[in-house]
């Protein structure tokens, strides 16, 4: 038992801390946030998942898109919409043996508000499970409340949704404005 203890300690230690996101982030193209909508309607709740509202879902999702892509300073205004698909939020298990990963099934669509068109010729789905930490190394459902899984598993989503435009920054610029525009 000391031993699994010693190694929790360990792995906690190892954990890198989460980014400041008070610092002003690095522009994507021209990108500022019009609105931020989450849809949960038709969420559907994985096996072994505790119980989460619409509500909820989409509170917490809305939420971080605001604090995250709130801050950015761009001249175009572009609206994120997001539908939850599927999540889990995972139930306390067995530790090692049966200890379920918490989960999160969306779907992306971007508008840019001067075209009044979507960005992107389809949307992008994604798939977010917890990362591992000190917290979830035997089950987050042992270690952690509905609220704080959930509030791990939106910071991944963001994250990935803030990855995904980055990787197509070029998109968040107006192709009718030449360089000596800027």
């Amino acid at each position: 038992m000391a031993l699994a203890g010693a190694l929790v300690l360990v792995l906690a230690a190892c954990v890198k801390p989460e980014p400041q996101v008070d610092r002003k982030p690095d522009p994507i193209g021209d990108f500022r946030l019009g609105y931020a909508i989450v849809v949960a309607k038709d969420a559907q709740r994985g096996p072994m998942s505790r119980k989460a509202s619409e509500q909820e879902l989409a509170n917490a999702i809305q939420t971080e898109l605001k604090r995250v892509f709130g801050r950015y300073e761009g001249k175009r205004f572009y609206h994120i919409s997001v539908t939850v698909d599927a999540y889990v939020l995972a139930l306390p298990g067995i530790p090692i043996v049966a200890s379920p990963k918490s989960a999160l099934i969306f779907t992306v669509r971007i508008w840019d508000d001067a075209k009044q068109k979507q960005l992107f010729d389809k949307p992008k789905q994604f798939t977010v499970i917890e990362k591992i930490s000190g917290k979830s190394l035997f089950g987050s459902g042992l270690t952690q409340t509905k609220e704080e899984q959930l509030a791990g598993l939106t910071r991944s989503a963001v994250k990935q949704i803030e990855k995904w435009m980055r990787e197509n920054e070029s998109l968040f610029r107006d192709p009718d404005k030449t360089a000596s525009d800027t």
